[in-house]
């Protein structure tokens, strides 16, 4: 038994899953909006949540990452009416179990329950691999993911591709795939793509012979050859020129190269794992890294979530970095400020762990002598983005006007104050039987669904069918609309 939560706006969806998962004996809540449904997946223990899209309040995908951070998190379906192929890609790269189209039918959601809901309880019973965190700081369900893949990566001698954005510690990761490994006791040679001169490309990965060219007045061992028996580590793979890369290839599939100017080969047993913060499916349509190379790179492939989709490893990341940073600076240990957690949350830092540490270690500079840190000490520039995700304009938000529509708000303000029975102008001070504001968003509402129902009747000529898919509703739910507004299909 499992426990499903349903997160859809439309009542008659939200009823025919749940029908559908208690026949087969799984526990079913329902929330009908986005803040709602967060809420209710970060109070229970929901194995598997089937999230609509197009929510009231937003974008379901938006809470995609809040609840893979759950611990323990639910696998996540995203489950919409608007196919849209960048958008199931999205979604399953951060980390949904699938994406569904509306309407699905019984066989697709007994299907997508009893297989998400197999692999949960699977998950629950596997043993966690022990290893060694070298210095991986944080407990968030994103982060133990990625160690549990890096856990296993360090088991078997596959190549491995770590991506992530800049600051994420993947160097790290790197690192603790080798000292994991049977080949701990061996080389761990960092290779940064990035900055290899081009035309030494080749000499440095591959060694060369005396006399190979211009100013090689020695032999000189590559870099391929110091990592026998460990671990090569390309960062910023990415940046390997396009005429190395088909080399690579061989050496990688061959385990062999020959040195420049060299007449005989070498082998090298070493494993791979490189690492970028570039798309690299992208690259490849452009032309710029071997598609082959890159099947090749992925045999294991580890995405380390961002730092804002592992919120609640900011705490930890910043105690312990300021720890360190005062033993290395010989210095008092410092305390914070009730508030200086919640400053660190209210910023989405782009830069992650690193740019992090670089403003802890501000802070503490600029605490000087103080025993204690507080918002103040942080830099200015994220002060400043702080206090600006605090603030919310003052300004109202423009009136809801779909497509083609040309709704006019002042036309209904002008009907509300009519009905006023002090008949006074609008603008004027008019009397306390003047429409609530409440009154007021519900006129306006009503105007703008009756307004777009009979658009999108006009557009689609009648046809209820292709009305419903535009508007993504059930076609019960587009015949209650219409009988409320009084059109006629």
């Amino acid at each position: 038994m499992g426990n499903v939560l349903v997160i859809d706006d439309q009542a008659d969806i939200c009823e025919s899953i749940a029908a559908i998962a208690t026949r087969m004996g799984h526990r079913v809540s329902c929330a009908h909006t986005r803040s709602s449904g967060l809420e209710a997946a970060t109070a229970g223990a929901f194995d598997l949540v089937l999230l609509d899209v197009r929510l009231p309040d937003g974008s379901g995908l938006d809470i995609l990452p809040n609840l893979k951070e759950i611990a323990p998190s639910p696998e996540v379906v995203i489950l919409t009416g608007y196919g849209d192929p960048a958008g199931a890609e999205a979604a399953i790269r951060n980390g949904a179990w699938d994406y569904l189209e509306k309407p699905s039918t019984t066989r697709q959601i007994r299907h997508v329950l009893e297989v998400a809901l197999e692999y949960q309880y699977e998950k629950s019973r596997r043993e966690v691999v022990p290893c060694e965190r070298c210095g991986i700081v944080g407990h968030s369900a994103p982060l133990m993911d990625s160690l549990e893949q890096m856990a296993n990566a360090a088991g078997c001698d596959a190549d491995v591709l770590i991506t992530g954005e800049t600051g994420t510690g993947k160097e790290m990761f790197a690192l603790a795939i080798h000292k994991n490994s049977r080949r701990e006791s061996k080389s761990f040679v960092v290779v940064d793509c990035a900055a290899l001169p081009r035309e030494l490309v080749e000499s440095m990965l591959f060694g060369h012979e005396r006399g190979a060219y211009t100013g090689a007045d020695r032999s000189q061992e590559g870099l391929v050859q110091q990592a026998d028996g460990g671990t090569l580590f390309l960062d910023e793979v990415g940046e390997l020129p396009l005429s190395v890369q088909k080399k690579f290839l061989r050496v990688l599939q061959e385990r062999c190269f020959r040195p420049v100017g060299g007449k005989r080969e070498i082998s090298s047993n070493f494993r791979l794992v490189a690492a970028t913060n570039q798309d690299l499916d992208s690259l490849v349509d452009k032309g710029l890294f071997r598609e082959d190379l890159l099947f090749r790179l992925r045999a294991i492939n580890i995405v380390l979530p961002c730092l804002r989709e592992r919120r609640s490893d900011v705490e930890e990341l910043a105690k312990n970095h300021v720890r360190k940073i005062c033993e290395q600076y010989k210095t008092p240990a410092k305390s914070f400020s009730s508030d200086f957690f919640l400053g660190l949350s209210g910023y989405d830092w782009p830069g992650n762990v690193r740019e992090l540490y670089q403003a802890l270690e501000k802070a503490i500079v600029s605490a000087g002598a103080s025993p204690m840190l507080f918002p103040k000490d942080l830099p200015t520039h994220i002060r400043a983005k702080i206090a600006r995700n605090k603030v919310r304009s003052s300004e109202p938000p423009p009136p809801y006007q779909p497509a083609g529509f040309d709704t006019a708000p002042e036309s209904l303000s002008r009907s509300l104050c009519e009905k006023s029975e002090e008949k006074e102008a609008c603008g004027e001070v008019i009397s306390a039987q003047f429409p609530s504001i409440h009154a007021m968003r519900d006129a306006v509402l009503a105007d703008a669904e009756r307004r777009y129902l009979s658009g999108i009747l006009d557009q689609t000529r009648g046809n209820v069918v292709k009305a419903c898919t535009l508007a993504g509703l059930s076609r019960s739910r587009f015949y209650a609309l219409l009988k409320k507004y009084g059109i006629s299909a």
